[in-house]
């Protein structure tokens, strides 16, 4: 718990968590479907992410799918009750492993029941609505209808809380024209980064904003020069990744994945990693390589 209190903490809605979280994808199995290689050890993840203080623990019913909310559910059910469990639906798995958007209203109720079925519980803590965009980046359009979906079954209590993923500023600006936004959750990280005035825009407002994909979208030359900082730091680059995350503002909810207790561990340690002004100086020179 003590690296966790390092990382500080941040309102989620109407609960506060610990900055640094645990995100669930990785229990699956390769490419986020079927069973994990280790289902053991997919249940020891999660219990020692528990044990540590991780109180945000981000998952999805299409993850598998149902396979890491079904696991969440054995490893921890009945919740603590600081668990703020966040899952996220706009999506549906084919046959073949492939992600297809499922935006429909009918669709996303669906997808609620499933998450609510499969975690164990009467009521979800937070739902995100993903657009699926182009996969991993927003594309502009209205997301009334699915949000409308939404705020519809939180009405109905079937919802605690709403989010966004995937999302522009214009996007969360209209879903908060229909219900409040208690997080965002996009692609962003030190090479990735397109969202740092949305980021400061939702901390004045007191929303978190929740990162993936910490160490996605570097060239082999940013990949480089963060790998030679980390070994000049004796830390590992998705360590340093994480550490740069943490402190760039203090509404960043971080849930870097892990089927290993091991790289769980070195994940919590990033907690404990205080940046130099002239290290973070360099870190974000790297965006400006190509």
């Amino acid at each position: 718990m003590s690296q966790l209190k390092q990382a500080g903490t941040f309102a989620l809605g109407d609960r506060t968590v610990n900055r640094m979280g645990y995100g669930a994808m990785q229990l699956a199995g390769p490419g986020v479907f079927g069973p994990p290689r280790d289902h053991a050890a997919a249940l020891a993840v999660l219990r020692e992410a528990q044990e540590a203080g991780i109180n945000h623990i981000d998952t999805s019913d299409f993850y598998g799918p149902h396979v890491t909310n079904r696991i969440i559910r054995e490893a921890l059910h009945p919740y603590a009750d600081d668990l703020v469990i966040v899952t996220k639906v706009g999506a549906v798995r084919g046959d073949d492993g492939s992600w297809n958007a499922a935006q429909r209203p009918a669709e996303l109720e669906k997808a609620v029941h499933g998450n609510l079925r499969n975690l164990g519980v009467d009521v979800l803590d937070v739902v995100n609505l993903r657009t699926m965009g182009a996969v991993h980046a927003p594309s502009e359009g209205s997301i009334e209808p699915q949000f409308s979906a939404l705020a519809r079954l939180q009405q109905q209590g079937l919802i605690r809380h709403l989010g966004v993923s995937n999302v522009t500023a214009n996007q969360v600006a209209e879903a908060q024209r229909i219900a409040p936004v208690v997080c965002v959750q996009n692609h962003y990280n030190l090479a990735h980064r397109n969202d740092d005035r949305l980021i400061d825009a939702l901390g004045k407002q007191g929303i978190a904003y929740v990162p993936f994909f910490p160490l996605g979208g570097f060239t082999p030359l940013q990949s480089q020069t963060l790998s030679d900082v980390a070994i000049r730091l004796e830390v590992t680059p998705m360590q340093l990744a994480l550490a740069w995350l943490l402190q760039r503002a203090a509404n960043v909810l971080l849930i870097p994945g892990t089927s290993s207790t091991a790289h769980l561990r070195e994940n919590l340690a990033a907690a404990d990693l205080a940046l130099s002004a002239e290290v973070i100086a360099e870190l974000e020179g790297l965006r400006l390589c190509s």
